[in-house]
C-alpha cells in the first residue's frame, strides 16, 4: 500500500513531498519524489495524561471520537474507576481499551483512596501495586498525589514507588503549587513529571529541576496560556494533555486543539510536533510509530500545518477515521458497580449553628485550585442555608458506598439562582456531591443519583433531568454522541439555572478534590489542603 503526501519528518525538521510503502502494518519505506502532492503526513498526537472516564464514555467509546481527531494513543490514568472497583475497575478498562485500536497505555494508580481523608470503594495497597507493576499492560505508576507523603518518607509511598523502579516504569507526579527544596526532594524520589503546573514560574523551575511538564487543557483545568511560553526554549522536555475532557468537549477537539493554538502563537511548528507526538512516545516507551523507516504504521493526514484539521488516521496501518467518519465500531460492555446508600431526608443537609462567619470554598472557573474565604452566615431558624443573593451556597458530599451522615459546607461562584445539581463523580472517591440554592433541592438531586446508583443531574421545583452513569457510577454505556448531546442538555439547563461557569459539571466534580489545595470537601468533612487536615465551617 502507497500512500502519498507532505511529509512532516519531527526529527529531522523538514517537510518534504513523499510516499510511504506500508506492509503488514508497518512503514518499509519513506521515498521523497519530485511531484507535487497535497495534505500533510505527520505522527499521529498523544494525549499524555487523561483519565478516560471523566469523558464519561468507556474506552471503546473514547476511541470512537479521539480518533476522529488525529489521537492514535493516550497515557491513561485509571485511577477513577479504580477508586470504586480497585483493580477489577482496572482490569475493565483494559480489556475494553483492547477491542479498538486506538493505543491506551494504562497505569497503576498510586492514590487508592486518593488520602485518608475521605471513603472509596476500594484500596489499592503498596502489595497491589506490586503486582500491577509485574503485568506488561501497565505502563508506569500514575500520578502520584500524595505528595506530602513523599516528602514524609511514608513507607506505603516510598514502596509503589519502588516498584515502579524495580520494573523500569516511569513515576508520573501531581504537585500542584510544589516549589523549592520540597519540589526537589519530590525529584529525587525518582518522579518525573507533572502536570499540575498553574504557573510559569512553577513549570520552569519543575522544567530546570529535570521534570517533564505537562501543559494540560481539559473541560476544567485549563492552564495552556500560563505555560505554553515554555515551549520554545523546552520542547523536549513538555508533553500536551487533556486530563479530563468531558463528552460534549472530545466531539469538538482533542490534541489537535491545541497544537493549532500554539502554532497560532507564532511557535515553531516541529517544536510543537515534538510536545504533542513525540514526546510522550520515547518518555513512555510506548509501542507507538513515529513516521519513520521500520516503524508500525501510526500516522494522521491533516489539511495544513495551523489548523490541524485531521483527514484520515492510520493505526497499524489500518484507516481507522476518515473525513469526520470513525471505523470503529460499538463494543459490547460490561456493567459493573459498587453503590450502596440509602435515600436521604430534606434534614439529612440541615446545620445548625450559631456562628455569624464562616469558611466558604471560593471555586475558580478554570483551575482545579480553590480559595478559602469567609463570609457572613444566612440562619433560618438555626439552621445554616444558602445565600442565593451573594451566591453562597450550600454543598453537599454523600458517601455512596455505606450510609453515613451528608458532609455540609458552602461554596462561592456557582451562581445558581434556583434547583440544584448533584453528580456521582466526585474526585477522587466518587461519592455524590452536590450544590443547591435550598436543602429540600439538595435533597432532590441527591436522591435522583441514588435512585440511578450514579449519574449526574440537575433538578428545579417543576424540571429534572438525569444522565445516568451505570459503569462504576461514572461512565455510561451509551454512545459519545448520545452522552455529548445529553450532557450538553444538561450544561445549559444549569446555566439557565444561573450558573456562570464554563463547565459547571467539571467545576462540582473537583470540588471534593483534596489533594487539591486549599479548601475542599470529603464525604468526612471540610478539609484544608493546604494543611492537610480537616478545618472547620464555623469561624468562632
Amino acid at each position: 500500500m502507497i500512500i502519498q503526501g507532505n511529509i512532516v519528518d519531527v526529527f529531522n525538521r523538514e517537510v518534504f513531498p513523499g510516499k510511504l510503502r506500508i506492509e503488514n502494518s508497518k512503514i518499509l519505506e519513506i521515498t521523497k519524489v519530485n511531484y507535487k502532492v497535497e495534505n500533510y503526513i505527520l505522527p499521529g498526537f498523544v494525549d499524555a495524561h487523561i483519565h478516560i472516564e471523566s469523558s464519561m464514555l468507556v474506552p471503546s467509546e473514547f476511541a470512537k471520537i479521539a480518533v476522529k481527531h488525529g489521537t492514535i494513543a493516550t497515557v491513561s490514568d485509571p485511577h477513577e474507576i479504580a477508586n470504586v472497583l480497585g483493580v477489577k475497575g482496572i482490569d475493565f478498562m483494559i480489556k475494553n481499551g483492547k477491542t479498538v485500536p486506538l493505543k491506551f497505555n494504562f497505569g497503576a494508580p498510586s492514590c487508592v483512596p486518593a488520602t485518608s481523608f475521605e471513603t472509596a470503594g476500594a484500596v489499592i495497597d503498596s502489595d497491589a501495586v506490586g503486582k500491577l507493576m509485574a503485568n506488561s499492560d501497565i505502563k508506569y505508576l500514575a500520578e502520584m498525589m500524595n505528595y506530602p507523603g513523599v516528602l514524609y518518607d511514608d513507607e506505603q509511598v516510598l514502596q509503589k514507588i519502588a516498584w515502579a523502579k524495580k520494573y523500569g516504569k516511569p513515576i508520573d507526579g501531581h504537585a500542584p503549587g510544589l516549589r523549592g527544596e520540597d519540589v526537589s526532594k519530590y525529584i529525587a524520589a525518582g518522579i518525573s513529571t507533572d502536570h499540575e503546573c498553574f504557573t510559569y514560574e512553577e513549570g520552569l523551575e519543575k522544567l530546570q529541576k529535570g521534570m517533564k511538564v505537562l501543559i494540560r487543557e481539559g473541560s476544567a483545568a485549563k492552564n495552556f496560556e500560563a505555560l505554553i511560553d515554555l515551549l520554545p526554549e523546552y520542547y523536549n522536555d513538555i508533553m500536551f494533555c487533556s486530563d479530563d475532557k468531558h463528552p460534549d468537549d472530545l466531539l469538538l477537539g482533542h490534541i489537535n486543539k491545541l497544537c493549532s493554538k500554539a502554532v497560532k502563537k507564532g511557535i515553531d511548528v516541529f517544536k510543537v510536533l515534538q510536545a504533542a507526538c513525540i514526546n510522550p512516545v520515547k518518555h513512555y516507551g510506548l509501542d507507538v510509530g513515529l513516521l519513520q523507516k521500520g516503524d508500525t504504521a501510526d500516522f494522521i493526514i491533516v489539511d495544513n500545518l495551523e489548523n490541524f484539521e485531521v483527514l484520515q488516521t492510520w493505526i497499524d496501518g489500518q484507516l481507522v477515521s476518515e473525513k469526520d467518519q470513525s471505523f470503529i465500531g460499538t463494543q459490547q460492555v460490561e456493567i459493573l458497580n459498587n453503590f450502596n446508600t440509602s435515600r436521604k431526608k430534606v434534614s439529612d443537609f440541615e446545620f445548625y449553628s450559631a456562628s455569624e462567619k464562616i469558611q466558604v470554598i471560593e471555586a475558580l472557573d478554570g483551575e482545579l485550585i480553590t480559595k478559602k474565604i469567609e463570609a457572613n452566615s444566612l440562619i433560618k431558624n438555626g439552621n445554616l442555608v444558602s445565600n442565593i443573593a451573594s451566591d453562597i451556597l450550600k454543598i453537599s458530599v454523600v458517601n455512596r458506598y455505606q450510609d453515613s451522615d451528608p458532609a455540609i459546607a458552602f461554596i462561592k461562584n456557582f451562581g445558581l439562582k434556583k434547583g440544584a445539581i448533584a453528580s456521582s463523580v466526585g474526585h477522587d472517591s466518587h461519592n455524590i456531591i452536590a450544590v443547591g440554592v435550598s436543602d429540600e433541592m439538595i435533597c432532590k438531586a441527591v436522591n435522583k443519583i441514588i435512585e440511578t446508583k450514579g449519574g449526574i443531574c440537575a433538578v428545579t421545583e417543576d424540571a429534572e433531568k438525569i444522565l445516568p452513569l451505570p459503569i462504576a457510577g461514572i461512565m455510561s454505556n451509551q454512545s459519545a454522541e448520545v452522552v455529548g448531546k445529553e450532557y450538553a442538555e444538561l450544561d445549559a439547563m444549569v446555566k439557565q439555572m444561573g450558573s456562570t461557569l464554563s463547565a459547571p459539571y467539571m467545576t462540582l466534580s473537583f470540588m471534593a478534590l483534596l489533594v487539591i489545595p486549599s479548601l475542599k470537601l470529603s464525604n468526612k468533612g471540610l478539609f484544608d489542603g493546604s494543611s492537610f487536615q480537616f478545618t472547620s465551617l464555623e469561624i468562632k
